[in-house]
């Protein structure tokens, strides 16, 4: 099941945590994305808080040709980069959840139409890869 976030995209899958992270990662692989940074939500809840959370990781996903073309086009642009997607144990057993953050919203805020067409690609690529999971 397949879902829009205003500023994202979600899909339940009838799949562990690190089998639907495989998926994922498989998928952006195939759109040319790779993931930069990785977070494990529940390990630093549990390291640094002492609080126990279910599975949560949250992938920095980045082609690194459209970076580079984003960067050539504002330094700062940096600052929206990489694209979010997170993967987290559903409510329901033998359930996850992916979410990828909309490039289109979260480019928005720079207020540069020029990067439209660009953040437009980047979604279609993100929604092939969601279509994949």
């Amino acid at each position: 099941m397949s879902s829009e976030l205003k500023y994202g995209f979600k899909k339940v899958l009838n799949a562990s945590v690190e089998d639907a992270e495989a998926k994922v990662r498989e998928a952006l692989a195939a759109e040319g994305f790779g993931v930069l940074t990785e977070i494990d939500i529940k390990a630093a809840f549990k390291s640094k808080l002492d609080v126990d959370f279910r599975p949560y990781r949250i992938l920095g996903a980045c082609s690194p040709p459209l970076a580079h073309r984003a960067l050539l086009e504002e330094d700062d642009i940096g600052l929206l980069l990489p694209c979010n997607v997170v993967v987290y144990e559903g409510s329901e057993p033998d359930t996850s959840v992916v979410s990828i953050l909309d490039p289109v919203q979260q480019l928005a805020v720079a207020g540069r139409d020029d990067l439209g067409p660009m953040a437009d690609e980047v979604q279609a690529r993100l929604k092939r890869v969601m279509e994949a999971v």
